[in-house]
């Protein structure tokens, strides 16, 4: 399957456990390597990290499970301060 990179934009973001991440904002490339290295988190959920010095969020290109209509990946325990989930 092939997709513009800018149609990654906007995208939502969750994790496997149904828990809402943010929203893509931007989208890093390896231009060496020719591939996505890691997508850059905006309109991040503040029930989820600590913003208190918060300088942005990106989640690696091989965390990510699937990309359609949102972006989801993997559920990393530990990753974000609440650990609530939609079960």
């Amino acid at each position: 399957m092939q997709t513009q990179l800018t149609e990654l934009f906007g995208l939502l973001i969750y994790t496997d456990k149904g828990m809402f991440v943010g929203e893509v904002e931007d989208v890093l490339i390896d231009v060496d390597q020719k591939k996505i290295d890691s997508i850059v988190v905006g309109k991040v959920n503040d029930q989820l990290v600590d913003l208190k010095n918060f300088k942005g969020l990106k989640i690696p290109y091989r965390i990510i499970s699937a990309i359609d209509d949102i972006v989801l990946i993997r559920h990393l325990p530990g990753a974000f301060t609440q650990s609530s989930t939609i079960e």
